[in-house]
């Protein structure tokens, strides 16, 4: 999962190259949401299910999840989230495909980890090929920090040593 506008990386889930990806929506979102304030989530159709939009909008934020062309408006579940966007996607279809075309940007966010930082794995074991992805990743987002600082100002604020918290200089060496 990845933010639209700096292409920072917010959850990843490694898993083996025949696993399903709707399953692993939900907890991508629950680690964004842990970390950022999210008004939007843009998945494609194979994400679509009722409990993924129920995910997304328990954490405050709009699916914008298309629905298939054998979509039911009327799919028996107790759940409304379904049908009320169900019928979003159906009476509001160019409100709806401008936010959705922001999913075109985790493609981005894939091409520019592939560019940078190569698009094969070289490590052997299973092991040091996840550590790898998420080396690459973490190098991404590096690299993404300190473009949006310089191009989009934004200012981090990175976690402070509980010395300097303290009104204490976190060079100064008590014995």
């Amino acid at each position: 999962m990845c933010g639209v506008q700096t292409n920072i990386v917010t959850a990843v889930e490694i898993t083996d190259r025949f696993a399903g990806d709707s399953p692993q929506f939900k907890p991508l979102v629950q680690t964004t949401g842990r970390n950022f304030t999210m008004a939007e989530v843009i998945a494609d159709k194979a994400y679509l299910s009722v409990d993924n939009l129920q995910t997304v909008v328990d954490h405050h934020a709009v699916p914008y999840i298309p629905y298939k062309a054998n979509s039911d408006p009327n799919k028996r579940t107790p759940n409304p989230i379904w049908r009320r966007m169900y019928y979003y996607f159906c009476y509001n279809q160019e409100w709806f495909m401008q936010h959705y075309h922001k999913r075109s940007n985790v493609e981005s966010t894939f091409s520019m980890i592939k560019a940078k930082f190569g698009d094969s794995l070289r490590s052997r074991t299973k092991t040091a090929q996840v550590n790898e992805a998420l080396c690459k990743i973490l190098c991404h987002n590096l690299c993404c920090l300190i473009q949006s600082m310089y191009e989009l100002d934004v200012k981090p604020d990175f976690w402070q040593d509980q010395n300097a918290q303290a009104g204490q200089n976190p060079l100064e060496v008590t014995q």
